[in-house]
Formats: structure tokens, C-alpha cells, sequence
């Protein structure tokens, strides 16, 4: 037996595990004092013959006795560390921490590798796929950062700070793209500083870090200005002959999204089941948003409707019973971009206009309040709603008509009522 305080490691023969060769497994029996015990696979056996329970080891005249003792001897050397580890993070020790440490189950997350890898198996499967994706390449351009900076593959996470931040916020603006097709701009750049800003939310949740770095950096973006089709613009995608099936079903789905405002993910799972009788006994879309699960429920437009019907014997042959042939996000932008072209769109056309058009062109300028607009969307705040349905020209020279006719009736009626004689002349003031 062999003590360290109140560590102890005893090794020993487990004789109700005999194998075919009639060897014996050995284990470690590590204790801390006399209430914590637990025993530990060394992954060796021996024959009892063998073995002396004096020395716990094998007898050193035996055949592989001095491979086998040194492993044993390893192991212990490794269950003092452990326990050492532990002491000097002052956290509460028993064997089955002692255990945990030494099989790697425990192992704590000190550097910005760990902190990525444990993040990847414990959190990223809580995420949406289409966000999960995106921390590939954040973690591609943290690792390169390091290892320019830092001319190594690793540092500990208390190297971690505001300088840290910065330089790496500067290094994104300077280095070289994952792809050359896509540059980083301020909010890409954003977008990853905000991912590592999570990982480093997750390290001092678990106490892997003593200060959060971020406390006195702020996240600048840029507010970015999708566009949306205009009445005449959602015409013309609406009514063009398209020869092409691929392009025809492509411009049907995202004209289906511009007068329901459902996103490309919510479009896609779109089932039979998803149609239900409103309140007014017309059809209505009940749906949760895929990104924040809030309830959606808004009336199926005439323009929508025509769209499912046209697709409905489509839907019928589908056993996954969505009502409409959606191809991946991908492939619909590259064939919007053909479209927009056909129709002499001068503008990006992507699948997120479509959501874009709804708030703005089909709603907010035929006078649907912005109230509507955002329950119809499916947002929690006013305030992200405002991003979708701009106050454009065509609605604030709308309504400055409608004030003016208001002003001249007002004036008007204000002039009939104030009249009086004045030595016995009418006078209108």
C-alpha cells in the first residue's frame, strides 16, 4: 500500500473476473480517508501465482513483470497528480473526482483548443443547424489568430483578455479570407468576435475563467438595408413566363413567402397540418417560428392560396406531407439571382427579400399597422420589426396626402363657422 496524506492506492487481483487464460485482471483501489473508495481498471492481468500481495506488484522473476509494474507504477504516479490537480483547485476531493480526472472524464478545460472542443460536444448540437454551421469557420479563424500572434497551436484560456480581443478583431480585418468569394465585412467580422464571445460566456459559467474579457469591448454592427421588391417589381417575378420548372418553382415559393412573410426554414417545413380554420372561417398559417418558437398566425392571403393549390397534387405524393417543392437555400438564391436578371431587377435578390417585401411592399404601405405586422412576423419586439417594415417614401408621401386633405376639410369648415355681420356687411375672418 502506498500513501500520499490521505491518498491511498492499493492494487490489487479481482478474483471474480478470471479470464480464459486464467489470468486475473489487476485494479487500483484508490481511498481518500475512510469513507471515499473506488476501484480503477489498471488493464493488466496476471496469474495469482504470480502476484504478491506484499508488494502489490507482479514478482519480478516472472515474464513481463517489469512492463506490467512499470505501467502500475504509471498509474499511480498519474492518481497523485490528479489529486494534486484537484487540492490546488480547492475544489471538494473524493475518490471518484480522484478517478474522474485520471480517465480524462474530468479533464479540465484550460486552453482555447479544450474550450472549442468541449463547446463542440456539449453545446453545438443544442443549436439550429443553419447557426451551428457558421462556428466552423469561426473557430478555423481563432485557431489561425493564435497561432500568427502567438507563434503556437494553443494558449490557455487566462490569455484571454481585452487585448486578446482587439488584436483578433484586427486581425480579422487584415487577414486572409476562408473564401475568396466572400470578404469579410464589418458585421462578418462581428459575428465572429460575437461567437467568441459566447465560448468565453461558457468558460466563466464554468468557472474557467476568473473575469469575462468582454466586459469593457463592445460589439459595433452596422445596420445593413435588405431590400424588397417593390409593387411593381413583385409583378412582374409574379407574372413572367419562366420555361425553366427549376426556375418557375423557385420564384413560386419566394412569392409564397412574400405575401406570408414566413422565412426560408419555416417555408420548407411547411405542412398540410400547419393549415387550419381562422377566427373569420378562412384559412389561416399557424406555425412556430424555427428560431425563437413564438406562435405565428396570419391569414392565407388569395396570392398564397393560388400558389398552394398548384402545387397541391405535388404535396399529396410527398409522404413528409409538405405542401411545397423547396430546394435547398443555396440553389434558391443562385436561380433568384437568374430570375431578378430576367426581370431587369437590379438588385441582390435573396430568399430574406422575400420576408422583406411582406413587411414592407404587401402590409405596412396598404396601411397594415406595424403592430399586425410584427405579430404576423412572429417577433417578440416592435423594435425588430421597425428593421423589416421601413417608413419608405411611398408610404410618408401617402400618408402627408392624406394629412393634407385632412388640413384643407379642417380649414375649410373652421372658415364656414366663423362668420358674423359687421355693420350690416357679412365679414369672414
Amino acid at each position: 500500500m502506498i500513501t500520499s496524506h490521505t491518498l491511498n492506492v492499493h492494487f490489487w487481483l479481482k478474483k471474480s473476473s478470471v479470464r480464459k487464460d486464467g489470468t486475473f485482471p489487476i485494479y487500483a483501489r484508490i481511498s481518500i480517508g475512510s469513507a471515499s473508495r473506488v476501484d480503477l481498471s489498471t488493464k493488466q492481468n496476471v496469474l495469482e501465482q504470480n502476484w504478491c500481495d506484499k508488494s502489490s506488484r507482479v514478482g519480478k522473476r516472472i515474464k513481463d513483470a517489469r512492463r506490467i509494474n512499470d505501467e502500475l507504477d504509471a498509474i499511480y504516479s498519474e492518481v497523485k497528480k490528479a489529486y494534486k490537480e484537484l487540492r490546488n483547485e480547492g475544489v471538494p476531493i473524493s475518490a471518484k473526482a480522484v478517478k474522474l480526472r485520471c480517465t480524462g472524464k474530468d479533464r479540465p478545460v484550460s486552453t482555447i483548443r479544450d474550450l472549442i472542443q468541449y463547446h463542440t460536444e456539449n453545446d453545438l448540437k443544442k443549436l439550429a443547424p443553419g447557426t451551428a454551421k457558421n462556428y466552423a469557420a469561426t473557430e478555423k479563424y481563432i485557431l489561425r489568430f493564435v497561432k500568427s500572434e502567438y507563434k503556437c497551436d494553443d494558449i490557455y484560456l487566462s490569455q484571454i483578455d481585452y487585448t486578446f480581443i482587439v488584436k483578433f478583431e484586427d486581425y480579422l480585418r487584415d487577414c486572409k479570407t476562408l473564401k475568396k468569394a466572400q470578404p469579410l465585412n464589418n458585421n462578418g467580422r462581428m459575428k465572429h468576435l460575437e461567437r467568441l464571445k459566447k465560448f468565453t460566456t461558457l468558460a466563466l459559467k464554468h468557472r474557467w475563467i476568473k473575469s469575462n474579457p468582454f466586459a469593457l469591448y463592445q460589439l459595433k454592427y452596422e445596420d445593413f438595408d435588405c431590400p424588397f421588391l417593390e409593387e411593381n417589381e413583385l409583378k412582374t417575378i409574379s407574372s413572367i413566363t419562366l420555361t425553366d420548372d427549376s426556375l418557375s418553382i423557385v420564384r413560386d415559393v419566394f412569392v409564397f413567402s412574400c405575401y406570408t412573410g414566413l422565412c426560408y426554414i419555416e417555408v420548407k417545413n411547411l405542412k398540410t397540418g400547419d393549415i387550419v380554420n381562422g377566427i373569420d372561417k378562412e384559412d389561416w398559417i399557424m406555425v412556430r417560428r424555427q428560431k425563437s418558437k413564438t406562435p405565428v398566425k396570419l391569414p392565407l392571403l388569395e396570392q398564397a392560396k393560388r400558389i398552394l393549390e398548384k402545387y397541391q397534387e405535388v404535396s399529396q405524393d410527398v409522404h413528409t406531407n409538405k405542401l411545397l417543392p423547396v430546394f435547398s437555400d443555396q440553389k434558391i438564391n443562385k436561380y433568384l439571382k437568374e430570375i431578378a436578371k430576367l426581370c431587369k431587377i437590379e438588385k441582390n435578390l435573396t430568399f430574406h427579400v422575400a420576408r422583406h417585401t411582406f413587411a414592407t411592399t404587401v402590409t405596412l404601405l396598404n396601411d397594415v399597422p406595424i403592430e399586425t405586422v410584427s405579430k404576423m412576423l412572429g417577433h417578440t419586439k416592435l423594435s425588430t420589426t421597425q428593421k423589416y417594415a421601413r417608413v419608405v417614401e411611398q408610404k410618408i408621401s401617402k400618408d402627408m396626402s392624406s394629412l393634407r386633405s385632412k388640413l384643407k376639410q379642417t380649414n375649410r369648415t373652421s372658415t364656414k363657422s366663423k362668420t358674423y355681420k359687421d355693420n350690416g356687411h357679412l365679414r369672414i375672418v
